[in-house]
């Protein structure tokens, strides 16, 4: 069983990264954004960034529902932005793997900016990089850059997990 949260922050290109992965590696891809209660998607579009209270049923059910999976392969996108939201998930799912999309604020304001009917406003971008807890080497999570076309970053990413699979 292989479990992949590719983690970010909002703009990053998560969700796009995540079922392309998915579809390259033949998994399921799992849209975390869709599992938020409607409480935190409103909470959001009104330009408030969560608390850790709001995200822990989130990250529970996200868990539950990788878990769930009957999929050898499940791959998600979900931001996972603190280091304590990643440990829970850790606990959660075995031969979890995590995959950080690392891109500078200006590069992901003008991806955010171009996107439409998105809950996530631009103005929230400050308050992930502020809750934002870049995964340390103890981690052992794959940092990806996301300057590159989203063809070249799922292929550093599939090429990694590859490598990894190989020598476990």
């Amino acid at each position: 069983m292989l479990r992949i949260v590719v983690m970010g922050v909002s703009g990053s290109g998560k969700s796009s990264v995540a079922q392309e992965v998915a579809d390259t590696l033949g998994g399921t891809y799992l849209e975390a954004d869709d599992l938020h209660p409607a409480e935190n998607l409103a909470h959001m579009a009104a330009g408030k960034p969560l608390d850790d209270a709001m995200r822990a049923p989130w990250l529970e059910r996200i868990c539950q529902e990788m878990d769930a999976c009957a999929d050898p392969i499940v791959v998600t996108a979900c931001s996972a932005l603190k280091r304590d939201y990643r440990s829970l998930m850790r606990r959660t799912l075995t031969g979890l793997k995590i995959v950080y999309l690392d891109g500078s604020k200006s590069l992901i304001a003008i991806r955010m900016a171009a996107r439409q009917d998105h809950f996530m406003p631009l103005s929230l971008l400050d308050s992930q990089f502020a809750t934002l807890e870049v995964p340390t080497k103890d981690e052992d999570a794959l940092h990806v850059s996301i300057a590159p076309p989203l063809s070249e970053v799922v292929a550093e990413i599939c090429d990694a997990l590859s490598r990894t699979a190989a020598s476990a």
